[in-house]
């Protein structure tokens, strides 16, 4: 047995970091767990605050296909039956996303599949040609009018660039649905765990050491000294000290506040898609999980550039960017006691389930389960 106490070092106690640490203790390695936060869950984290589970840094729903995945998180949480209905408000016009029979009877009268069809297809028409930005996929696919009104400006908030300047990968699995389903995710299983994700994390944790307020980067030697194994999931270009330069994010901004009423909007999640109003959505808390609270607490939403200092969200995987990423991989690669992981460590948008299921795989690779 190694001299060192531990046999895993996790930093980062988020979702693929709390993961790997379960799978590893439960194989009877020695593990810790640190994060530079104050807190466990990552961005997933949510506190309870006038009986409204509030996540703090933006929505977390959860949705899957994957039943060994949905089968691992119930045995840390039971799930509600949340389901992901958003409403899109246009200058005062409100709209059912994603883009269905609803969407379409709103903006066109239209009321059979057929009739909704006929309009897109006619519009479509507009774009010859395979298309080459975001702005001719979006059009090729719903047609100018759901374009301009529930796509453009949305869009450009959240990027900080012209749909036109956008490549086209981004939008082209764009749900359309000619049935009446306002179900956003086309998931077999979907909800919120009852109590917060924060609790869902915890009970992962459970028997397993974790320090907060510690930042492994500021005092590597130390915590390397203390694991025989790094399971890193911070970005992994800081872990190399910008060597490289950094990689591009998009972050977001939250403009959160309690209001005296009950019910702000009538939906968790409203997206703002015109281009004038400058918050991308607003989210409504506790239609998350209803505990019958006589306030509510909503947050507003800004997307922005990243720069360093910034909560990073998600990760800008261009050409440019990817390159980049591919340099620091081969960093990582001859480093042969770390293991990078996570959306910050792979550089990759991972959904909840996506970042579950990996850190399963990474866990079975490694501990040979």
């Amino acid at each position: 047995m190694s001299e060192k106490p531990y046999d895993y070092l996790v930093v980062g106690a988020g979702l693929f970091g709390a993961v790997f640490a379960r799978q590893a203790a439960d194989a009877g390695k020695r593990v810790l767990v640190i994060d530079r936060r104050n807190h466990i869950a990552g961005n997933a984290y949510t506190y309870l605050e006038d009986k409204i589970h509030v996540h703090q840094y933006g929505a977390h729903i959860f949705h899957t296909n994957n039943g060994e995945v949905w089968t691992y998180l119930n045995r840390f949480a039971r799930f509600n039956r949340f389901t992901n209905t958003v409403v899109a408000n246009y200058k005062g016009e409100i709209y059912s996303l994603p883009f269905n029979m609803y969407t379409f009877n709103k903006m066109w009268g239209v009321v059979t599949p057929d009739e909704a069809k006929a309009v897109i297809d006619e519009q479509k028409k507009e774009i010859q040609g395979e298309p080459k930005n975001l702005e001719e996929q979006a059009i090729s696919l719903v047609g100018r009018d759901i374009y301009e009104k529930l796509i453009k400006g949305y869009t450009e908030k959240q990027w900080g660039r012209e749909c036109k300047d956008l490549p086209s990968f981004i939008i082209r699995r764009l749900p359309v649905r000619l049935t009446y389903d306002n179900n956003y995710f086309n998931a077999l299983y979907q909800g919120i765990p009852i109590g917060g994700y924060t609790k869902m994390v915890e009970n992962m944790l459970e028997g397993i050491p974790v320090e907060l307020n510690q930042d492994y980067l500021k005092n590597r030697e130390h915590w390397n000294s203390m694991a025989d194994r790094i399971v890193y999931t911070g970005p992994i270009d800081e872990y190399f000290d910008f060597a490289e330069g950094p990689l591009e994010y998009r972050s977001v901004r939250f403009e959160t506040e309690k209001l005296n009423t009950p019910n702000f909007q009538g939906n968790a999640a409203v997206n703002y898609t015109d281009a004038e109003t400058p918050w991308t959505r607003i989210i409504e808390y506790k239609w998350f999980e209803d505990l019958g609270s006589d306030v509510t607490i909503i947050s507003r939403e800004y997307s922005s550039e990243w720069k360093p200092g910034d909560e990073p969200y998600y990760p800008v995987n261009d050409e440019k960017n990817s390159a980049l990423y591919q340099t620091y991989k081969e960093l990582g690669d001859s480093e042969p006691n770390v293991i990078f992981g996570g959306r910050l460590g792979e550089y990759r948008y991972y959904d909840m389930d996506g970042v579950v299921a990996r850190a399963l795989e990474v866990a079975r690779e490694e501990l040979g389960q």
